[in-house]
């Protein structure tokens, strides 16, 4: 921790909002029982912020690293796209990543707090925890899906389709998006 502090002497560190924190200054905390981490400055009166970030775990950064992952995608082939983290009927930040390339999108849904539109200008990608019911299935008779994957200290983003005649084995044999 000290050799960061001097190498950051001059920084400054906030709450990232696109994790769903404060956006408030962060603070570093140096320990000797623990992992050294960020902290928030205490409130005002003295008495520990509470910040609104939940999600603390490794997923909990997932939206970008599909963000970043299909950006250097695109850019390899040289397109570009917008990219929003939408927040339909109040979802959290993180939920869902919209991104749009010339005329396509794709709406990719990392949890199941928002539920596939099917027949949507964007194509649906699911998140391994995000079900799709048989009927579906049978009807599109493939569905999209997204699974990230720790790989040291990043998140490998992986791509692969579900099938209706071909149900996938347990952990979706996906192919390497990025």
């Amino acid at each position: 921790m000290d050799a960061f502090r001097r190498r950051h002497e001059h920084d400054t560190f906030w709450c990232g909002l696109l994790l769903g924190g404060c956006g408030l200054q962060l603070t570093t905390k140096l320990y000797t029982d623990r992992v050294c981490h960020f902290a928030h400055h205490p409130a005002p009166d003295g008495l520990p912020h509470e910040c609104r970030r939940h999600a603390r775990g490794v997923a909990s950064a997932d939206h970008l690293y599909v963000k970043s992952a299909a950006a250097d995608w695109l850019r390899s082939r040289g397109e570009q796209a917008r990219f929003t983290f939408a927040q339909p009927a109040g979802a959290r930040i993180g939920s869902i990543v919209d991104i749009q390339f010339k005329e396509r999108g794709l709406r990719v849904h990392l949890d199941p707090s928002t539920a596939p539109v099917w027949d949507d200008d964007r194509e649906p990608v699911l998140g391994m925890s995000v079900p799709v019911d048989r009927d579906t299935l049978i009807h599109r008779w493939y569905v999209h899906r997204i699974r990230l994957d720790s790989e040291g200290t990043a998140r490998q983003v992986r791509i692969g389709t579900e099938a209706f005649a071909r149900p996938p084995p347990s952990g979706l044999p996906c192919t390497s998006a990025g």
